[in-house]
């Protein structure tokens, strides 16, 4: 059982040494968490959220980012960063997330620069992170946005403990990369695309499935849902149900029988 407490404590001292924040929002736990803590410790003045409201972010999860805000009493800025106008970002490589980060923080910089000229930018990334492939994390280094979670040695299961000990709604929130993630490196992405797997996987959620991924592959739909759903996902993936998917857009649907695996199209990325 992670040290809620010395962990809290931890990211309270890290607060106290960086007394105004501009919080990367994206809606999950993590930055749900910093954006908490900030306020909490700082003061609602200044500790300020900020979500990009652009064609990557799901709309669930701008809706679930402005419920926090309310309920906790945080200041909430939307912003667009228009990373889809970005060619680089469009073309998908293999470090496309760095390209998406980039657009983010260098968005908020401006706004910083603008109208928060000493307050630092923060971001969400936690420790567990430094085991999966973020090209992101360079453009954070690149703007000099800082990691609380990372810098204090914070894991997810932590982050859950620590959300669930102050009663936070997205304690327990199912991980939600951002779009972009569910297709293939090399595989073009336009915003008609990225609406067409949201829908998709609203659509799974409309049907019980609470945590899952639609990845776009050749066109077609991939559906993942947790190993222990599937037979109930089979059990109701009628041609109807199929047709609702197509009718999306996709060329076909089908379930992919590994089940849900976070992160799965970065199997094939060699990193050194």
């Amino acid at each position: 059982m992670p040290n809620t407490i010395a962990n809290i404590n931890t990211l309270n001292t890290w607060f106290k040494k960086h007394p105004r924040v501009l919080v990367a929002l994206s809606g999950g736990v993590d930055s749900c968490l910093m954006a908490y803590m900030a306020r909490r410790e700082l003061g609602k003045q200044n500790a300020v959220a900020v979500i990009s409201n652009s064609a990557s972010l799901k709309n669930k999860d701008l809706s679930d980012a402005r419920q926090f805000a309310d309920r906790y009493d945080i200041e909430l800025i939307e912003i667009d960063a228009n990373e889809i106008n970005d060619k680089n970002y469009r073309a998908n490589p293999v470090n496309r997330c760095y390209f998406c980060k980039t657009n983010l923080y260098q968005t908020m910089q401006e706004l910083a620069q603008n109208a928060y000229p000493d307050y630092v930018i923060i971001n969400g990334n936690n420790h567990d992170d430094l085991g999966d492939y973020r090209p992101g994390m360079q453009a954070a280094d690149e703007f000099k946005v800082y990691s609380p979670l990372l810098e204090c040695k914070i894991n997810k299961d932590s982050i859950r403990h620590m959300s669930k000990h102050f009663n936070l709604s997205v304690w327990d929130k199912p991980a939600s990369p951002c779009l972009s993630s569910r297709f293939p490196y090399g595989e073009a992405i336009s915003a008609a695309k990225l609406l067409m797997v949201e829908k998709a996987e609203d659509y799974l959620n409309t049907n019980g499935f609470d945590e899952v991924r639609v990845r776009y592959i050749n066109g077609m739909a991939s559906l993942e849902v947790p190993k222990n759903e599937i037979n109930t996902l089979q059990s109701m993936f009628t041609a109807e149900f199929k047709k609702q998917i197509t009718d999306m857009g996709f060329t076909d649907a089908g379930i992919d029988e590994e089940g849900l695996v976070s992160g799965k199209l970065n199997r094939n990325i060699q990193t050194k």
